[in-house]
């Protein structure tokens, strides 16, 4: 999904995390106020902004829910957070129905193998 922060087009993404032994240490020690904070001010550095964080306990620990400025910050970001440990981090473009609807009308060819 293409926004806009400050007139420059920005991209949406999910940013779902799991929390390692590690990482729950750190949390007990910082709270999630804090790592809150940490997470906002990461991505407001890289050019981003949090439209909302969570965290769950559950498949995943926590949701954020970001506008980026493109794929090559998003990756960036998730490197930065899964070299220093801690956290397993996936990072999951999203599209708004109306991109879906653009993507409905490319049509690409492909032959499945076997075929």
């Amino acid at each position: 999904m293409e926004s806009d922060i400050g007139g420059v087009e920005v991209a949406k993404f999910l940013l779902t995390a799991t929390y390692t032994v590690q990482g729950v240490k750190g949390l007990r020690q910082d709270g999630g106020t804090k790592r809150a904070e940490i997470v906002t001010a990461m991505i407001e550095n890289a050019g981003g902004s949090v439209e909302a964080l969570y965290f769950a306990f559950e498949e995943h620990d926590s949701y954020v829910l970001c506008d980026l400025p493109d794929q090559q910050t998003a990756v960036s970001i998730a490197l930065a957070i899964r070299s220093a440990g801690g956290l397993d981090l996936r990072v999951t473009p999203l599209m708004t129905p109306a991109d879906v609807d653009q993507v409905m009308q490319l049509r690409v060819a492909y032959e499945p193998p076997g075929a």
